[in-house]
């Protein structure tokens, strides 16, 4: 499919919340904005892992934020969990005097989105969940320090390291990354570029291990997701892929698990988006060529 011309303004905007400002990224449409939504990243990511998206929503204002504990908001202090990230969207909401709008989570960020539409209701139309949001099949009784490895793997094994260079940091882990194989890109390199910050004479990933870890635990054994989706009235659309961070299969949802919790709530619609991973699916071509159409349709 052809790639459209992207017909928006980048800007980021600095927003006051407990603890620190957050950076936010915005991009204004040429013109007055028919729509806006709001994008929230995924648990180790950033607001740059949007543009592929952006670019196939012209006329829509994107406002998408570095969670705290990641990108330029690595340096917010104070608590993580799903209830500090919620709240922070919602003052994002306020700083751009935005009433209620539709909201599109990716991975950790569709676990906030479900939060915030629990918490503040009143502030979400619709929300879209790709691969994220529905309960993980996590075992029973696990223990919190287990947790992390099981589902990250590598990704969080990285936090931990540091390079002395852009380029060894792209070498080293992600040139050769199984997710990206077929999907390599400009936009990919700028996103991994935003991910670095100084750390003495070398560069480490700016997310925060420990607010991921808390964030890891509050979302597969907190009670705050749980309450939120019991009490879930807002129009949800759930989509998954195959694939998961490592390209692997089965994905995050693998179909047994998947049909339990579609069971389970029967209120939220659900797409199985072919030929995707947890990671392409956002950030790549193809993937915001099946997810744009979906997006748009969500948005009020």
């Amino acid at each position: 499919m052809e790639r459209p011309l992207m017909p928006h303004t980048y800007r980021t905007v600095e927003v006051p919340v407990s603890g620190g400002d957050l950076r936010v990224g915005v991009w204004d449409p040429e013109g007055d904005p028919t729509r806006t939504a709001l994008l929230v990243h995924g648990i180790t990511s950033s607001h740059l892992a949007w543009p592929f998206l952006v670019d196939r929503l012209p006329g829509v204002r994107l406002i998408a934020p570095d969670l705290r504990g990641r990108g330029a908001s690595h340096a917010v202090q104070g608590p993580a969990g799903m209830t500090a990230h919620a709240d922070d969207l919602a003052a994002v909401l306020d700083a751009f005097d935005i009433a209620e709008t539709t909201v599109v989570g990716h991975s950790m960020g569709a676990f906030v989105t479900v939060v915030l539409a629990d918490r503040h209701p009143d502030r979400v139309s619709r929300m879209v969940l790709v691969d994220g949001g529905l309960p993980l099949d996590v075992p029973a009784g696990i223990d919190p320090e287990q947790l992390v490895p099981m589902i990250l793997g590598p990704v969080a094994q990285r936090l931990s390291q540091r390079w002395p260079s852009v380029d060894a940091y792209m070498d080293d882990f992600w040139r050769g990354h199984p997710a990206f194989s077929e999907d390599w890109s400009d936009e990919l390199e700028a996103y991994i570029a935003y991910d670095l910050v100084a750390d003495g004479g070398a560069l480490r990933s700016a997310t925060s291990y420990r607010i991921m870890a808390e964030d890891t635990a509050d979302m597969n054994l907190g009670s705050t997701l749980p309450d939120a989706l019991a009490a879930l009235s807002t129009p949800t659309l759930f989509l998954t892929v195959p694939r998961g961070l490592q390209n692997e299969t089965p994905g995050l949802y693998a179909p047994a698990h998947l049909q339990k919790l579609l069971e389970t709530f029967p209120q939220v619609r659900h797409m199985a988006l072919d030929d995707l991973n947890h990671y392409t699916v956002v950030m790549s071509a193809r993937g915001a060529d099946m997810l744009a159409p979906l997006v748009r349709a969500e948005l009020t």
